[in-house]
């Protein structure tokens, strides 16, 4: 046997094999031998911790305690009282850092160099609770984070407005994992006033539902940061009547709904004299509701910008300078206000003369979610002397199931060039385009590889973080888990995006979404040399040649889903990290994809893409199962999300299933 030399780092003596934490420490030695948690215990904080955060971290491990072995633990304040798990200050350390020992010989101490170190070594005591019950391993923990700001950006607009309880719950777990911020990127889902015409009919959050969940937040210490837009994405706000003339493009306000083109067309028109005050009424009433000083203006992806009403402005100015003054006023009267502008760095990024301009010491959110990112553009910013935080992607959104080796590669890619060229935090971003069919507990994984790689990326495993994390957030302690939830994520022969894509090539007419056409021909422009076909027919057979691959391999797809789920529901069965709602929206998703799958299958049999044709019968069967499907997707939908904008998903749903109840012969 080795001794607690010898033993690796993360060996655990008594099982022999590591404990699993997310993220794993900086530093962390075994002892010999373990400890007993008593029948009775204590927890006691030091009268030089806050007493609202004392009373809190107390209580917080003594329902951990209890959830994991049943005893009930009694709490106290002060130095004299003998107690089990003492938790204390020590200012050598630095910020966030902290020191958790085990056994000495029996005693378990947490030190913090500040409020926020005693919070992570908390959380680091709970995931060892969790995982080893009553009897702990002797051990000594030194740790502090790689960013001091570690980010979550949650899009609770474009679809999805979650219920507050959801949102408590989802702050509770970025807490477990040791995020200190969190931005709910809101477009017109807030209930402004003067605005009713944008968010009636979408469960708007209102200024009490932001004004309690940033007390909540503030007692996990997280930092909830207001996230709006201020300059594009205002899709709905431009086609009301009251708004639309703020926009490049009024005459189009009435246009069908469209999820493609809600992502290209949004922007406002920066020449008209009320777009500014539109612009900074949203950021002032908005802000006050915020602990927080600073402010995300947002101001990415102005597609329209001078393409439209102010296209004269554009021919004499530039479309650069219009919109880095633009920009650079919102940011001026952010810090007029006495905050700290944040922003989205792409149009900068992509303009040099924008990126030269723009004020330094506002916080530049470099947003790159390539899984194959470089590090150029980290390197870019960091030249200018701009601070800026680097943002990866979930890579959950546009379909049922996470890209899963996607979001690993992207995080764990982006937050090394982070560190490398000095960015000042990370950020992890979870959108929901085109409806927010995701669910968002699919981020999970996402989440998780953003709490290791912000937290420690020397020696970061993707393999280490999917062991911890079945453990961790399913109950299931040999990685079997996610083991199934990364094969199902490789089963996708046509997902959510590509039902959007195909369906919206229709005008509406009959004819080719000439939006839709050029959208596609800038995702993938090698395929469409040949120009773009004209009619309807020609364009959607040419899309789903696109596919001709994947929708080969429908068959092995579905043989790979019904393993996963098989290997899903054998890992999570008497697992007591995965909650019932939880495993339920994950079945949702698996069979989901498989109908979806299908789908595709049946309508590259139409488009002759392949050679089998789907007979009636099949063809029929599958809108029964898409519609039998969907009624209980919406009852999952309810589990997390408000009404929202439920119903724009519903629709296309209904269009595929009465698509495929169309007789080839019509």
């Amino acid at each position: 046997m080795m001794s607690s030399s010898e033993r690796p780092i993360g060996q655990s003596p008594s099982e022999g094999r590591a404990l699993e934490l997310i993220p794993s420490p900086v530093s962390l030695a075994y002892g010999s031998g373990e400890i007993l948690l008593p029948f009775h215990g204590r927890i006691a904080y030091a009268r030089g911790v806050d007493q609202s955060l004392g009373d809190t971290l107390a209580r917080t491990l003594s329902e951990e305690i209890e959830a994991a072995i049943g005893l009930t633990w009694d709490r106290a304040r002060g130095d004299r009282w003998p107690s089990c798990i003492e938790l204390g200050l020590d200012h050598d350390l630095g910020n966030q850092e902290y020191r958790l020992t085990i056994g000495d010989p029996a005693a378990i101490r947490i030190i913090g160099g500040d409020g926020q170190g005693l919070r992570y070594g908390v959380q680091t005591l709970r995931q060892i609770i969790r995982q080893c019950g009553q009897v702990l391993p002797v051990l000594t923990i030194e740790d502090r984070p790689a960013y001091p700001l570690r980010s979550y950006s949650l899009d609770v607009t474009r679809g999805r407005v979650p219920t507050m309880d959801w949102l408590r719950h989802w702050a509770d777990i970025l807490a477990f994992y040791k995020f200190n911020q969190l931005q709910l990127y809101i477009e017109h889902s807030f209930a402004f006033d003067g605005m009713s015409e944008s968010w009636r009919g979408k469960s708007p959050l209102r200024p009490q539902d932001i004004m309690d969940f940033d007390a909540y937040c503030a007692g996990l210490g997280i930092e909830l940061v207001p996230s709006i837009s201020t300059f594009g994405h205002h899709y709905t706000n431009l086609r009301t009547r009251g708004l639309r003339d703020l926009g490049e493009f009024p005459e189009n306000a009435d246009r069908p709904y469209s999820f493609i083109e809600r992502q290209e067309h949004h922007t406002l028109n920066v020449t008209h004299p009320e777009a500014f005050e539109f612009s900074t009424r949203q950021i002032d009433s908005y802000s006050e509701l915020f602990r927080s000083d600073k402010f995300n203006i947002g101001a990415d992806e102005t597609f329209d910008l001078g393409k439209g009403r102010s296209g004269e402005q554009a021919e004499r100015r530039g479309v650069a300078d219009m919109y880095a003054d633009y920009v650079i006023r919102l940011c001026d009267h952010v810090r007029h206000e006495g905050g700290l502008p944040m922003y989205w760095g792409d149009i900068a990024v992509s303009m040099p003369a924008v990126l030269d301009r723009l004020p330094k010491d506002c916080l530049l959110l470099n947003w790159l979610y390539d899984p194959k990112v470089g590090e150029g553009k980290v390197r870019l910013v960091a030249e200018t002397g701009a601070r800026q935080v680097v943002c990866a992607a979930v890579h959950a959104w546009n379909t049922l199931l996470p890209d899963i080796d996607g979001a690993w590669q992207n995080i764990s890619r982006l937050s090394a060039y982070g560190l490398k060229y000095g960015a000042v935090g990370a950020m992890v971003t979870d959108w929901g385009d085109y409806g927010h069919i995701n669910d968002p507990r699919m981020s999970m994984p996402g989440l998780a590889y953003a709490s290791q790689c912000f937290w420690k990326m020397e020696g970061a495993e993707k393999s280490r973080v999917d062991r911890a994390l079945s453990l961790l957030a399913y109950g299931n302690a040999d990685g079997s888990y996610m083991e199934g939830f990364t094969r199902a994520s490789h089963c996708v022969s046509f997902g959510w995006d590509d039902m959007v894509r195909y369906m919206e090539l229709d005008d509406g007419q009959g004819g080719v979404n000439q939006d839709v056409a050029e959208f596609l021909t800038q995702v993938d422009p090698h395929v469409w040399d040949e120009g773009f076909p004209d009619n309807l027919e020609g364009a959607r057979r040419g899309f789903m040649a696109t596919m001709a691959g994947r929708l080969g391999d429908v068959s092995a797809h579905e043989k790979g889903l019904i393993e996963a789920e098989k290997t899903m529901g054998r890992a999570a069965a008497g697992g007591r990290g995965l909650g019932v709602q939880t495993m339920q929206a994950q079945l949702v998703a698996l069979e989901g994809q498989r109908i979806f799958n299908r789908i595709g299958w049946i309508l590259a049999g139409r488009t002759g893409i392949v050679s089998h044709k789907a007979t009636h019968q099949e063809s029929w069967a599958t809108a029964d199962d898409l519609e039998t499907w969907f009624e209980t997707y919406r009852s999952v939908w309810r589990h997390v999300s408000r009404e929202s904008e439920l119903r724009c998903v519903s629709s296309l749903i209904w269009r595929y299933a009465d698509m495929l109840r169309q007789d080839d012969r019509e």
